[in-house]
């Protein structure tokens, strides 16, 4: 039985055009969803024929897949970074700060997110099952125990983990209402102090 070979390495040119493509599909899909979103809205975001686009990606779905793919790994580093040997509440106080940077830093790739999850999670169904379930068992097991041994207040570790993903990426899902609602200020730094607040005395044994 003979191994597979090896995919030949894209050129400089090609590797371009994946990535604007991959960046303009990303605006797309954060904007329309993927049901609404179109290939050609993809192309003509990238600058590229439709043709041309699917030299590169063979379908929709084959681009949100990838898409997808790359944000999960992204979603699930601040969580990965709570350390069990840290101190519990600068570690939650962290972590509730990095998940803050993201909404600010990465609000399309969070409503690509939302968009997917509300949709009933049809392409990530089972990287949610599986690699963050995971992962949140082994880091509200952590928490648990600080809970146990009074080194933080006595809280659900998931519903604490809950509540940080809401508290935090509402400023990115619902970005339009709070900036309206906020007369266009920019909302992060006065989050960041009332999340820090909230936490800070939720978390006192």
């Amino acid at each position: 039985m003979s191994e597979a070979k090896p995919k030949p390495r894209k050129t400089r040119i090609q590797q371009r055009n994946s990535e604007t493509i991959i960046e303009a599909a990303l605006d797309v899909f954060s904007k329309h969803g993927f049901r609404g979103a179109t290939l050609d809205q993809i192309a003509n975001a990238a600058g590229l024929s439709k043709p041309n686009l699917l030299y590169y990606f063979s379908s929709k779905e084959a681009i949100h897949a990838e898409l997808l793919e790359g944000l999960m790994d992204t979603w699930l580093d601040p969580l990965r970074a709570l350390d069990a040997n840290g101190d519990p509440k600068e570690q939650l106080l962290g972590y509730m700060r990095r998940k803050l940077e993201m909404s600010r830093d990465l609000p399309r790739e969070s409503r690509l997110f939302a968009n997917e999850v509300l949709q009933g999670a049809p392409r990530i169904g089972a990287g949610l099952g599986g690699d963050l379930k995971a992962l949140v068992d082994e880091k509200a097991a952590i928490i648990a125990d600080w809970s146990r041994s009074g080194r933080i207040a006595q809280v659900d570790p998931y519903h604490l983990i809950f509540s940080i993903w809401a508290l935090t990426q509402h400023y990115a899902d619902f970005d339009a209402q709070v900036r309206a609602v906020l007369g266009g200020e920019d909302p992060f730094p006065g989050a960041e102090a009332f999340l820090d607040t909230l936490y800070t005395k939720l978390l006192i044994p």
